[in-house]
């Protein structure tokens, strides 16, 4: 039974439960914290997993240079597709029109991107000389070095090439229906084509070898048919620049042709020329080539 409570009686606070939360925390003006609150808990730092080792691309390892044989194989093959093409495209351009100035544009847009595949294609296996005077050069410029041509394989390279001249310059004339090496006519023995025939070697031999002493070795075969196409317009000579061509093309009774007699005057010219134009190249760029003693990619020996 319950008693009565008097009236004015003051009621007993309640009691709060003892599974009611706590009361709110409010923060604490001097720390900032929560009044109450527990600290929290600093995570632990994640291992970072090491860097997983990534192998070398197989390309860039070193590769094994390509035998002798067949380095000058390549030289001998390259340079009668050139003489092929120097002499054949000024066969298909008599043939098909009268117009001088036309043929000559043809005779020089072949020749010119025969250069530039040729020596792309070849660059790999023998440097895609192509011409005794740029062996010459490459020769001149890494001797001394690791990677320079030595004179026994210089000397091989020039004879290659100039039988893969005078080889290509018959399968030309042959593929036309003309006698093959038959001696030709056409007189080329003034002194402004020497001239000419000087300034044109000489500029490449300067381009070649500047531009592998200044790393730029990739951009050769490009730069080699530009120049061509430059040369062979704006010399009187129309850019022979080959010793090796030059007496291919002694050789064909074509317009593309040069006289037996003339021949030396032009290939002493050449000469002289690739001598200015690869000491330009040493004088202005360091020519002495550091890596290579190829035109284009040859492989380290």
């Amino acid at each position: 039974m319950t008693t009565p409570v008097p009236p004015g009686t003051p009621l007993p606070k309640p009691t709060p439960p003892t599974d009611s939360p706590p009361p709110a925390s409010r923060p604490t003006a001097t720390t900032g914290r929560t009044a109450g609150a527990r600290p929290a808990t600093v995570a632990e730092p994640v291992a970072v997993a090491e860097p997983v080792a990534v192998a070398e691309p197989v390309a860039d390892l070193p590769t094994v240079a390509p035998p002798p044989g067949r380095r000058l194989v390549a030289e001998l093959v390259g340079t009668a597709l050139l003489a092929v093409v120097v002499v054949g495209s000024g066969h298909q351009a008599d043939a098909l029109t009268p117009d001088a100035g036309l043929r000559f544009l043809a005779n020089v847009g072949a020749s010119a991107a025969a250069l530039t595949v040729l020596i792309t294609l070849f660059g790999p296996v023998s440097g895609g000389h192509l011409n005794p005077l740029i062996t010459a050069g490459a020769w001149w410029t890494g001797r001394g070095t690791p990677a320079g041509l030595p004179l026994r394989e210089a000397v091989g390279y020039a004879a290659a090439q100039t039988v893969g001249a005078v080889a290509g310059t018959g399968l030309a004339d042959a593929m036309f229906g003309h006698p093959a090496f038959r001696l030709s006519e056409v007189p080329r023995g003034s002194g402004a084509l020497w001239l000419g025939e000087a300034v044109a070697t000489g500029t490449l031999l300067l381009v070649v070898t500047g531009a592998t002493a200044a790393g730029r070795g990739r951009l050769v075969p490009g730069l080699v048919g530009l120049w061509v196409v430059a040369a062979c317009w704006a010399t009187s000579s129309g850019g022979f620049a080959n010793p090796a061509v030059t007496l291919g093309r002694a050789l064909t009774d074509g317009w593309t042709g040069i006289a037996p007699g003339s021949v030396p005057g032009f290939v002493l010219a050449q000469c002289a020329g690739a001598v200015a134009g690869t000491g330009l190249a040493v004088l202005l760029f360091d020519g002495r080539q550091r890596a290579r003693s190829a035109v284009s990619e040859e492989p380290p020996r």
